[in-house]
């Protein structure tokens, strides 16, 4: 047993090791730094939001050296920042698979001159709108967020974060890292779809339920005066139940649905409207 233990203990100390040379501090606030991690290396690292709190902003490199670095974009509602320097970086490896609840995991920061680690386990996957963010037991020293959630084999799996679930260790997952840092490099910040409706979940009747496949669906209780909803002729009181084939059960799923790169474009909404099961195509916008 002592045998196992010695292994895995330095199996674990030569991940943190070698993730290391991807992990930055990020001097981005008065007191505390905060971490980073190399996304990319044309000089791309990815942060937490909330820790970009003054104008300079500083990082400061695995080899010791504090460069300078500025602001591509940052997402308040994914709690994501994108900045760059022109240093010389090297990117963390990204996990190819998705994590499982139960896998071992590993919090890396670098609010100081050196790496700092903490071990737990992955024990939820996130839904709807947040769909695949890591919720883990990992102890999230000052200074953490920001920094990289690993995988056993040294991969980046998240951005470790203390300001999206309160209470919780988080993990952005890399998908909604790629989507948003995507957007904020295009664009500098991220693209919203956007109907310009109210709505609610509402119990379907029984036998549209049977007819397709699902319980609830949104009913709109308003319409936003020149929305597309408006536009594509959507009335109170009808009811959302699929988005181009993507049931919306919620408002977290059919915000989830209204990514950025579905704006300017038409999509098919099916609805009940009169107890009648139709489909309507609606151009969505751009949420301001």
């Amino acid at each position: 047993m002592a045998d196992v233990l010695k292994s895995l203990s330095d199996d674990l100390a030569n991940v943190v090791e070698a993730a290391s040379a991807g992990i930055v501090r990020v001097e981005g606030r008065k007191r505390l730094a905060a971490t980073g991690f190399v996304w990319s290396a044309d000089g791309l690292i990815i942060t937490a939001d909330h820790v970009l709190r003054s104008e300079g902003l500083r990082v400061g490199l695995p080899n010791g050296d504090v460069v300078e670095a500025t602001v591509v974009g940052r997402d308040p509602s994914t709690d994501l920042a994108v900045v760059r320097t022109s240093a010389s970086v090297q990117a963390i490896p990204r996990a190819a698979t998705n994590p499982r609840v139960g896998h071992l995991v590993l919090a890396i920061g670098r609010p100081g001159d050196q790496v700092q680690a903490t071990l737990g386990v992955v024990s939820a996957i996130g839904s709807g709108r947040m769909d695949g963010a890591i919720q883990t037991d990992v102890v999230m020293y000052p200074g953490f967020s920001g920094g990289p959630l690993i995988n056993a084999a040294g991969e980046a799996l998240g951005m470790n974060t203390s300001g999206f679930m309160r209470g919780a260790s988080a993990a952005i997952s890399n998908a909604m890292i790629a989507q948003v840092a995507e957007s904020l490099v295009r664009h500098g910040r991220v693209r919203q779809g956007y109907l310009g409706v109210g709505a609610q979940p509402v119990r379907l009747p029984q036998a549209i339920a049977e007819q397709v496949g699902q319980e609830t669906g949104l009913m709109l209780a308003s319409i936003e005066s020149g929305s597309p909803a408006e536009a594509a002729a959507l009335y109170q009181g009808d009811i959302i139940i699929s988005l181009d084939g993507h049931a919306t059960p919620s408002l977290d799923d059919l915000i989830g649905l209204l990514t950025g790169d579905r704006v300017g474009s038409q999509v098919t909404l099916r609805i009940v409207r009169g107890g009648q099961v139709q489909d309507v195509g609606v151009t969505v916008g751009e949420k301001q």
